[in-house]
């Protein structure tokens, strides 16, 4: 028996008692752990819930998924960010249906040949959905297991990532594989939280050596944040009587496939006459910029997109380029946007 059993001892009956009564959890239906755990990579539970129950409601199975189109999965993936990964969701739907008859595979490397599908999801599918004994190591996990044993190797190193999921290997109780993972990411989402830990409501208080030394605020330890990189983003709002001009984004940039209000992108924030400039650069002659309206800042990782919304006329005889269309009001709904474009549509189309 491991010299660590004591882990598990104290972490499953917590868990069994206290963790958060979730759709996904009465199940071992694969799909929907797979689906669950691909959203809350995304997003924090309470956000995440109602993508899952959406997405469960539009394809209650990884069959019905496989048949949807690509904008279709992008409309309901709107405002989760990473849009690649709704993408990997459908190409990795339809690989489960034509390379392996429509049933997942039930071990680590078979499940890592899926699109999308990392070491993390490949673990937690295996452990949860086949009982395989595959230790998960997420953000949650780092934080417990870091706090816990007092580990201050960097978990964005090499030599972190590997000790983590070695020891993650070592804790795990083989008999129940899928409670125990579910168990330390419980435990890191409700009580061993980034801030302000609940240590007095956790079952390896007893154990922790943060907690003995009062490091909890300094553990885990990152090796540093990558470098912020600002954008500045004007957006032409042009009326037609057909609706509003929009265009969809290309391959290689923050949200493929999404569509949005025609784009100048200045490595600077323009004033009304530096944008005068740019629209006359690259549009052509005779256009009237009447209103400048900014929006709130839209932070990424790594990204910050400062925006700014022109209300634009076009001169008498303009031809759009080929990649704007017009949309009316009523079309625009079906239309996959980023949230920063969703928010004026909404909000703004008034002013």
């Amino acid at each position: 028996m491991s010299s660590h059993s004591w882990f598990s001892r104290l972490l499953l009956p917590w868990y069994r008692e206290n963790h958060r009564s979730l759709p996904w959890r009465g199940t071992h239906d694969p799909y929907r752990i797979w689906l669950s755990e691909v959203i809350l990579q995304q997003t924090r539970v309470d956000q995440g819930l109602g993508y899952w129950l959406r997405f469960t409601e539009r394809w209650p199975t990884v069959a019905a998924l496989a048949k949807a189109r690509e904008d279709e999965v992008l409309k309901m993936w709107q405002g989760l960010g990473y849009y690649s990964r709704a993408r990997n969701l459908l190409a990795a739907a339809k690989q489960v249906m034509q390379v392996h008859g429509g049933q997942f595979p039930g071990s680590h490397k078979e499940l890592l040949r899926m699109r999308g599908v990392g070491d993390y999801t490949a673990s937690a599918i295996a452990s949860i959905c086949f009982g395989m004994p595959d230790a998960v190591v997420d953000g949650n996990v780092y934080r417990v297991l870091a706090r816990c044993f007092g580990i201050a190797t960097p978990i964005d190193s090499t030599a972190g990532r590997k000790q983590f999921k070695a020891l993650a290997t070592e804790l795990l109780d083989p008999k129940h594989p899928g409670d125990h993972n579910q168990a330390v990411m419980e435990l890191g989402a409700t009580v061993c939280t980034p801030k302000k830990p609940k240590c007095k409501e956790c079952p390896l208080r007893a154990k922790c050596v943060a907690y003995a030394l009062g490091k909890t605020d300094a553990l885990p330890v990152k090796q540093g944040k990558a470098k912020t990189r600002h954008r500045y983003f004007n957006y032409l709002h042009i009326s037609t009587p057909n609706g509003l001009y929009m265009q969809q984004r290309g391959p290689g940039d923050i949200w493929q496939g999404l569509f949005e209000l025609p784009l100048i992108e200045s490595d600077k924030p323009l004033d009304r006459q530096g944008m005068a400039r740019q629209v006359e650069e690259k549009l052509g002659k005779g256009w009237t910029l009447r209103e400048k309206l900014e929006r709130p800042r839209h932070i990424l990782s790594h990204q910050v997109i400062h925006a700014v919304i022109w209300q634009a006329v076009p001169p008498g005889r303009f031809a759009p380029p080929p990649q704007w269309r017009a949309v009316s009001l009523r079309a625009m709904h079906k239309l996959a946007v980023p949230r920063l474009i969703e928010g004026w549509l909404t909000e703004g189309m008034e002013q």
